[in-house]
């Protein structure tokens, strides 16, 4: 299973659905990063994806995005194949 990292907050509703997702899908070990505790990870976050918003996620190597791109993921039934490295 590829390693997942979540930048987030402490009160999102999305990420808290984008981890619940990621634990349905047998995600075990997320690496979250919380944005609001430390602002310097808030600027490595914008730097990085070029987005603003949370949840932020990164399976491997691969930016997903954020809950919704997460959710189309796994409705087009790649989210699985992302998450064994298959892609």
């Amino acid at each position: 299973m590829q390693s997942v990292v979540m930048y987030s907050t402490r009160v999102c509703p999305y990420c808290v659905m984008a981890e619940k997702l990621l634990q349905k899908k047998g995600v075990t070990q997320l690496e979250k990063i919380l944005i609001d505790a430390d602002p310097a990870q808030r600027e490595i976050m914008m730097t990085r994806t070029g987005r603003r918003t949370v949840p932020q996620i990164y399976i491997g190597d691969h930016h997903v995005g954020g809950y919704d791109d997460l959710a189309a993921l796994d409705r087009a039934g790649k989210l699985d194949e992302l998450l064994a490295g298959a892609v």
